[in-house]
């Protein structure tokens, strides 16, 4: 093959070039293209208004005590501070057992607590040295020394504590009546707590004086109180003519004026029931049980599991 060579002396043109492309800005293809920002400007303010305040430590500092003072007013009304009294006309059924672990619910809640024992027969709640309770002779005589009482409602609606008041069978009828009498609930009411009546209904030979003692409270007490039952099952089970307490006429017929119910569940003797006894014998709280010698492993482990049995109980109706 052949060809023309260049002539010499005469330069080689040189290779055309295709016009150079106009860069593109590198940014990522879903952004949207960048816009221009207009200039801010101060908002026209009405006359002799004068200048606004501009955002700053002090308005969020005024916004964040708003929200921590509604914050504390909710739980304040949460842990609204109570007066309980556990009344029940027949003795020994486990009223301060009942006492004891309301107290001791109230503390793990780390909520301040006056435990007071008024019974003038058996002193069971002031024998808890944990709690530090105060004696109060309310019975002098067989009669109930109002006065006394008197004394017990001042001291309720000025100190900012919870209370609980562990009273005997001989002073639950004196008692009640006047409760009832004096109006006591609302004016305790008034002054911003809540009343809280506790009654016990057991198993066995006491099951029909528990059920009279329950029903004499309904009929006494004002209708806006809350009465939580506590179905103690340590004597047996809470059976009357086949039916249980839910299903018996004296709970129908004022199911209305239970606030709840708390089930002390029936232990086997060998195990639980044991070691229930024994902490009960031994005025001793769950906390004092959990860090003694006396008691072994297995025992701390099944107590533990009636505290948490009955404390997640106790959730719902305090």
């Amino acid at each position: 093959m052949t060809g023309t060579k260049p002539e010499a002396g005469k330069a080689k043109p040189p290779p055309r070039k295709s016009p150079p492309r106009p860069q593109r800005q590198a940014q990522d293809r879903h952004s949207n293209p960048p816009q221009e920002v207009p200039e801010p400007q101060a908002p026209e303010l009405p006359p002799d208004s004068g200048p606004a305040n501009p955002p700053g430590p002090d308005s969020s500092t005024t916004q964040t005590a708003a929200m921590t003072a509604t914050i504390s007013s909710e739980r304040s009304e949460d842990f609204m501070k109570q007066v309980h009294f556990t009344l029940q006309g027949k003795g020994g059924v486990g009223k301060s057992f009942v006492s004891s672990l309301i107290t001791q619910y109230l503390r793990a809640k780390g909520e301040p607590v006056v435990a007071v024992d008024t019974d003038p027969v058996n002193a069971t709640l002031a024998g808890y040295k944990a709690f530090g309770t105060q004696r109060l002779e309310l019975m002098e005589g067989g009669s109930l020394v109002e006065r006394n009482f008197d004394a017990l409602i001042e001291r309720v609606v000025a100190e900012d504590s919870h209370f609980v008041i562990d009273n005997g069978a001989a002073s639950f009828i004196p008692l009640s009546y006047y409760i009832a009498e004096n109006d006591a609930i609302n004016v305790i009411a008034g002054h911003g707590k809540q009343v809280v009546i506790h009654t016990v209904i057991t198993g066995g030979q006491a099951i029909r004086d528990t059920l009279a003692g329950f029903a004499s409270l309904v009929e006494q007490m004002p209708e806006e109180t809350r009465i939580v039952v506590w179905l103690n099952e340590f004597f047996g089970d809470i059976e009357a003519e086949g039916k249980t307490f839910e299903e018996m006429k004296v709970y129908q017929n004022n199911r209305d004026r239970v606030h709840g119910l708390v089930r002390i569940a029936r232990q086997t003797g060998s195990t639980f029931g044991k070691d229930v006894q024994l902490m009960l014998d031994s005025k001793l709280t769950f906390d004092e049980v959990a860090a003694s010698p006396d008691f072994g492993l297995m025992a701390k482990s099944r107590l533990a599991q009636v505290k948490k049995a009955i404390f997640e109980q106790l959730d719902a109706v305090i």
